[in-house]
């Protein structure tokens, strides 16, 4: 039977554990099923388990096992892929999978959209020239950018030389009813060793990568320890994530004698209850786009202490919701948190502020009602009818 709801694919490198990917899982989950499809394409893998989180039962998942490097010898393939589908929309996130632009061109897909999102380890500030020329190498097979920040839009009008038209300034949106305030004070959350309520515990939530650079908090961890015993005696960290900076960081913490103040929790997908079990939040990142987890710590009721790069000052609001500091630099974020442990009544505000903030400027529907008007209009003026 033929479906007359418009097919979207949405083209990522891999689909599992990540803030673009979680994204895209709320953007599936919370649209309307009366107006699109969606299909999601990994040019890598994907994992089972993530693929789960995708509640609705009409999107396929397909995965192209592309090898390390550019895709070209792939073109074909995803080509072909796109005329069987035939997505009315493709949607491309990060340089990653800027590359299945080409092919969806090939395939004559009418409306092809790329996304910013962010920069990885490799390019960590966004500076290299040669993803900059590979950026302006694909710009004329994409119908519209979509930025999620406002840095990411200037990167693209700047270095890449987007017209303005062109760009489309989409933040991300969180889920304000599955990430809430907890009833009474920090909950306790299943395996945590730090459920003690006398504790003060702050964490992060990520993949354990360079980009996300946790061992910077691990050292600001250590510092504040070591420089102010007395304050930080009743600090506890919380590291959610897995990935390939475990063992620095365990190596870190085993150094300076304070693994035991330390859990590291590994991969987990109880997010909300990871929030509801912490008394602030730290993103120590050396570059964002538009932060997921920050975004998740507001709506939490958590005060938020973010390294000052990407998109990071467009939701943190330094003296309200949370405090902005240098990346990199373990002494300024040590210190912030000895703040929050010297006034926590201050540090309660502020996560009372960021949690009114994720509700009036970063809801989910916000986001969904964009990202649809986005895909009606470009699919009207290709002239495609989309259903109302």
């Amino acid at each position: 039977m033929n479906d007359p709801r418009p097919l979207i694919a949405h083209v990522v490198y891999g689909f599992r554990v990540g803030g673009l990917e979680n994204g895209l899982v709320n953007l599936v989950n919370s649209q309307p099923a009366a107006r699109y499809r969606h299909a999601i394409v990994a040019l890598t893998d994907s994992c089972p388990d993530f693929r789960a989180r995708v509640q609705r039962e009409d999107v396929s998942f397909i995965d192209l096992a592309k090898p390390p490097g550019h895709g070209f010898r792939l073109y074909r393939q995803i080509a072909a892929l796109f005329r069987s589908l035939r997505p009315a929309v493709v949607h491309t996130r990060n340089l990653a999978a800027l590359e299945a632009q080409l092919p969806a061109r090939m395939a004559g897909v009418p409306v092809r959209i790329h996304g910013e999102h962010g920069w990885d380890t490799r390019d960590p500030q966004g500076l290299r020239r040669r993803y900059q020329w590979v950026r302006r190498a694909y710009r004329p097979f994409v119908t519209r950018y979509v930025a999620l920040s406002g840095h990411l839009a200037d990167y693209l009008r700047e270095r890449v030389g987007v017209p303005a038209q062109r760009i489309e300034r989409i933040c991300n949106g969180v889920d304000t009813r599955r990430f809430h305030m907890p009833i009474h004070g920090r909950e306790p959350l299943a395996g945590s060793p730090f459920n003690d309520s006398r504790l003060r515990v702050i964490g992060t939530v990520g993949r354990l990568q360079a980009v996300k650079d946790q061992v910077l908090l691990a050292r600001a961890f250590v510092h504040l320890l070591r420089s102010e015993p007395a304050l930080a005696e009743p600090l506890r960290l919380v590291i959610v994530g897995e990935g390939p900076l475990r063992g620095e960081i365990e190596r870190v913490l085993a150094d300076a004698g304070v693994a035991e103040r330390v859990w590291l929790a590994g991969e987990r997908s109880d997010t909300p209850e990871v929030m509801r079990a912490l008394d602030g939040f730290v993103l120590p990142s050396r570059a964002e786009g538009i932060s997921n987890t920050i975004l998740e710590a507001m709506a939490s009721g958590l005060p938020v202490i973010a390294t000052d790069v990407g998109g990071n000052g467009e939701l943190v609001q330094p003296g309200r919701t949370g405090t902005l500091v240098p990346p990199g630099d373990e002494v300024a974020m040590a210190e912030a948190i000895a703040d929050w442990l010297r006034d926590p009544v201050a540090a309660l505000g502020q996560g009372l502020a960021g949690r009114a903030r994720a509700e009036q400027t970063f809801s989910l529907d916000g986001m969904v009602a964009r990202y649809v008007a986005l895909y009606d209009e470009l699919l009207a003026a290709a002239g495609h009818a989309t259903r109302g």
